[in-house]
């Protein structure tokens, strides 16, 4: 009887799905529950099993978009195909278990990250297919949309990866397995040669094989290699970062070879016009959808002002080596900018608010988030009740979390919960902009660059450090005096920074 496959629910929002990759082949014969495709969602990547074992007829092509219930594949019963597979794979597993003792496999699944979390993208195998692994060893880096994680073996075994490099996995699913036991792993080896050896004229039509992970095609782009020119020594073929990293020395000689091409047809422009594509990162994502969300549900509007920076450069001057030598941190422009907001909005109550359903949130405690340019992309990690912070403590937080980005280590609990958000883009050489809110806050601070501009100073022109501060702000919650006032408090303070330290 031959048994129609179609494309199963995967969520109650979803309707419908992407066929990502065949496993199988067109009439290939495939055992029941064996993953024969991956589908994609808008939210994840999901695998495919047989529902039952015969010959395989593909009716969606790779890259087609089907709607949930829609025909994807059927499966052919066949006599014969079924006998001589089982025939040959069950003589090599009676034999493989009476030459070695029982072994435990345990899965590995993704654990839960975070309330709000559903999926991860796997951003790199720290360990290889096969690899002897420790308990407690690091495997993996898991990617969230709002940091990134180690995942640690939960037991120590033969390490088998399931989800390859790039892969998107729902919170729960299987990535990987680990072979516990004695003989098991030593015994297996032998038997996995042949089977090796027969494995090249078959690879090539594996699905992952010549294909780069995403950190590898990223390797490869950077380079201008292609990745035909390069042999994979991941799963299936895949070509893994370290294969795209020693590339170059392979792939380097071939480049004069197209010099004879390009010089016999002059009419032809010149250079290369390589164009690539990458898919988004969950962080990534997570950052669009916010950002079109703040500019679509808030009323959202920027005031400016000028600060002229002479008082608190020549304050820097005058005791950055002396603070540095006494705290061990360097005074920086930050913590004058953070401790001025700190205090105006103890004094601006509704700058520090939020909205919630058709409540406003008020908090007495001022926890700043710093905006921090990732090499993931922009995270915002917060510093806690930052009014009662001194200079140094400030500095030092800062400089903990911004290392702490940098190397994609934040946790969850360092970047959510902030009341106010500051950014600068003044260290890219911004000179003006319009920042957008850190939802669900009500406002936030834009920085900008340091430049010498003639001023008017008691009656006379003089040439002074001047920097052009924008607070963007939700206008359902703050109203233009309470924004236009903030500015200005905090346009005082970093004037005159010894009101901080007064307190007046």
């Amino acid at each position: 009887m031959v048994i129609e496959m179609k494309v199963p629910s995967v969520g109650e929002s979803v309707t419908e799905v992407t066929i990502a990759a065949w496993v199988k082949k067109d009439g290939d014969f495939v055992k029941m529950d064996e993953v024969i495709c991956e589908l994609e969602s808008d939210k994840a990547t999901f695998e495919l099993p047989a529902e039952a074992d015969g010959i395989l007829r593909i009716i969606g092509k790779e890259g087609e978009t089907l709607a949930i219930g829609a025909p994807i594949c059927k499966i052919e019963p066949s006599a014969g195909a079924e006998k001589s597979p089982e025939v040959k794979q069950e003589e090599p597993k009676k034999e493989a278990a009476s030459a070695s003792t029982p072994v435990e496999v345990v899965e590995v699944t993704v654990p839960t990250v975070g309330e709000s979390i559903t999926e991860v993208t796997i951003s790199s195998w720290i360990k290889k297919d096969g690899d002897q692994v420790n308990m407690d060893e690091i495997i993996c880096e898991l990617e969230s949309d709002k940091a990134t994680f180690e995942l640690p073996s939960p037991k120590a075994g033969i390490l088998k990866i399931i989800a390859a490099e790039g892969s998107t996995v729902a919170i729960g699913g299987k990535i990987a397995s680990l072979t516990i036991g004695g003989t098991a792993p030593a015994a297996a080896a032998p038997a996995a040669t042949p089977a090796a050896d027969a494995a090249p004229p078959a690879a090539s039509g594996n699905y992952a094989s010549g294909h780069p992970s995403p950190a590898a095609a990223k390797v490869l782009a950077e380079k201008g290699i292609s990745p035909d020119a390069v042999s994979g020594t991941g799963v299936g073929g895949r070509i893994t970062k370290e294969d795209a990293m020693s590339a170059n020395k392979t792939a380097a000689p071939a480049a004069p070879a197209s010099a004879p091409v390009a010089a016999a047809a002059p009419s032809v422009a010149t250079g290369a016009r390589n164009s690539r594509r990458e898919k988004m990162s969950s962080l990534r994502k997570t950052i669009a959808k916010r950002l079109v969300a703040v500019k679509n549900e808030t009323a959202m509007l920027t005031t400016f002002n000028e600060v002229d920076m002479k008082p608190i450069m020549d304050l820097r001057k005058q005791y950055k080596d002396k603070f540095k030598d006494i705290h061990g941190v360097g005074l920086g422009f930050m913590s004058f900018f953070t401790k001025a907001c700190a205090i105006a909005l103890q004094e601006f109550p509704v700058v520090n608010s939020f909205i919630d359903g058709e409540e406003i949130v008020y908090n007495d405690f001022s926890d700043i988030a710093i905006a921090v340019s990732a090499p993931k992309g922009l995270v915002v990690p917060v510093i806690r009740s930052a009014e009662k912070l001194s200079f140094a403590e400030i500095e030092a937080e800062v400089v903990r979390l911004a290392l702490k980005a940098r190397g994609n280590k934040l946790t969850l609990e360092e970047m959510t919960g902030g009341t106010f958000t500051i950014t600068n883009g003044g260290i890219f050489g911004s000179m003006l902009s319009t920042p957008i809110i850190n939802a669900p806050q009500s406002a936030i601070l834009g920085m900008h660059n340091i430049v010498e501009r003639p001023v008017a100073i008691n009656g006379s022109v003089e040439i002074r450090p001047i920097m052009y501060l924008a607070l963007s702000y939700d206008h359902r919650t703050i109203d233009g005096k309470d924004s236009v006032s903030f500015l200005v408090r905090v346009k005082q303070l970093l004037e005159d920074p010894m009101r901080m330290l007064l307190e007046v």
